[in-house]
């Protein structure tokens, strides 16, 4: 028996991206979590407002404070470990293509700008069917990657 060890698998693969229906799944728990943001955001809206009742410009208000309580929620995952907890749940995470490094501030905000508009069109989840990489359309323009994660030991 030889003594050299086989060299560890690399923690990242190349730049080929987690299937699709992982991918799908984490989208889906993602909604979950969205949907307790929304609700627990909406609560705290209606306490400063001092009303229950959201109607007029205070509805436009409130879909802004609800816009920018999910960019919140997104650029402090991404950029404090390139994960929110459902990509930590299906072993997912989000590193910038060159390097495959965190990504920089204007990386993350980008690509959840990007999100926001090819994602509920489903032509950004339709690309990856296409994509070399099986990324999606909003990751290849940011410049960021969707890689899987191995299991801690």
């Amino acid at each position: 028996m030889s003594g050299a060890r086989a060299a560890a698998p690399p923690l990242v693969p190349a730049d080929a991206a987690p299937g699709l229906a992982r991918r799908l799944a984490s989208m889906a728990y993602e909604s979950l979590l969205l949907f307790a943001v929304a609700f627990l955001g909406t609560w705290v809206f209606q306490f400063a407002a001092g009303t229950l009742r959201i109607e007029g410009w205070r509805l436009h208000l409130l879909q802004v404070f609800l816009l920018l309580l999910f960019a919140a929620y997104f650029l402090w995952c991404w950029l404090r470990g390139g994960q929110t907890l459902a990509m930590k749940t299906w072993r997912i995470r989000l590193v910038a293509k060159g390097g495959h490094g965190p990504l920089t501030p204007a990386t993350a905000l980008l690509r959840f700008v990007l999100a926001l508009i090819l994602v509920p069109t489903l032509v950004g989840i339709l690309w990856s069917r296409v994509d070399r990489d099986g990324q999606f359309l909003h990751d290849r323009l940011a410049g960021s990657l969707l890689v899987p994660t191995q299991r801690p030991d």
